[in-house]
């Protein structure tokens, strides 16, 4: 059996908002995973709050954008340690620099653009060359780009999310609205485009926590299944991008809004990056 320290309660607190006593008993069940005692949480039914501690964490910036003819676009972030660095000039100019450059070589990969060169050194050199300058830990973590008829993108104000999404047509319109579903993307987080694109284990992990938390509440074991499944349903409704509702206007669905832009439009893929998350 792990040992459990006052520490670790305290860190599922601080993640999940749950109460101390909750929160130690479901590491002792896991045996310390803080994954599975997260799980677990959830099938007794906790209202979690799944809080980031802020000391936990990375500091740095998220950046999007795209190419003249808006159909690549990519995002990425750049960590480093400490805030303050994270509002230096010279490394949010840096964070740019990397950004347009992998835009202009429509580069496919992390490892692609750390090889990337820039008057003759590569991106990973000039990254060396900013920690030697600034004197803190500095890396590129992530970096996801999209090809579509139509890239929309989201920079939030703080620079700690960023959004990329594709859609299956163009035209002035689509652009307008890519702003839009990529705001909507930033704000409700959605899991997959559609319940389609959701995985299997995703869907079997909240069917097995419907049940439990349907089970917990003395609902009879023949009704689980039923009820699980109208759990997931709601899971879909809120989770999946086209079933939420649309935040401009919550009288329609985000794929409803998008059929008001252009017949049959839909979006191909999405990413959102966020500090800490």
């Amino acid at each position: 059996m792990a040992n459990i320290s006052a520490a670790d309660v305290y860190k599922l607190r601080d993640l999940t908002g749950a109460g101390v006593m909750d929160c130690k008993g479901a590491l002792v069940e896991s045996d310390g995973n803080f994954d599975k005692a997260i799980e677990i949480l959830r099938k007794k039914g906790q209202k979690l709050a799944m809080k980031r501690a802020d000391r936990e964490a990375n500091e740095g910036v998220v950046v999007a954008g795209v190419d003249d003819a808006a159909t690549f676009g990519a995002v990425l972030m750049i960590n480093c340690e400490t805030d303050f660095v994270a509002k230096n000039d010279d490394f949010n100019t840096s964070a740019k620099l990397f950004l347009d450059t992998a835009i202009a070589f429509k580069v496919n990969s992390l490892d692609a653009l750390l090889a990337l060169q820039i008057d003759g050194r590569s991106i990973s050199d000039l990254v060396t060359d900013l920690i030697g300058k600034i004197g803190e830990k500095i890396s590129i973590s992530h970096y996801e780009f999209i090809e579509a008829h139509q890239v929309g993108f989201y920079n939030h104000h703080s620079h700690r999310i960023s959004t990329l999404v594709g859609f299956t047509q163009t035209g002035e319109k689509v652009a307008d609205a890519g702003k839009d579903v990529a705001m909507q993307i930033a704000a409700m987080n959605p899991v997959a485009v559609d319940k389609d694109f959701v995985p299997q284990s995703v869907i079997d992990k909240e069917i097995e926590i419907g049940k439990e938390q349907a089970r917990q509440e003395g609902k009879p074991e023949e009704m689980l299944e039923k009820i699980a499944m109208g759990k997931l349903n709601k899971f879909f409704k809120e989770s999946t991008l086209l079933n939420q509702d649309f935040i401009k206007d919550g009288s329609m669905t985000v794929g409803k809004y998008l059929t008001t832009v252009s017949a049959d439009l839909s979006v191909t893929k999405f990413f959102r990056l966020a500090l800490g998350e």
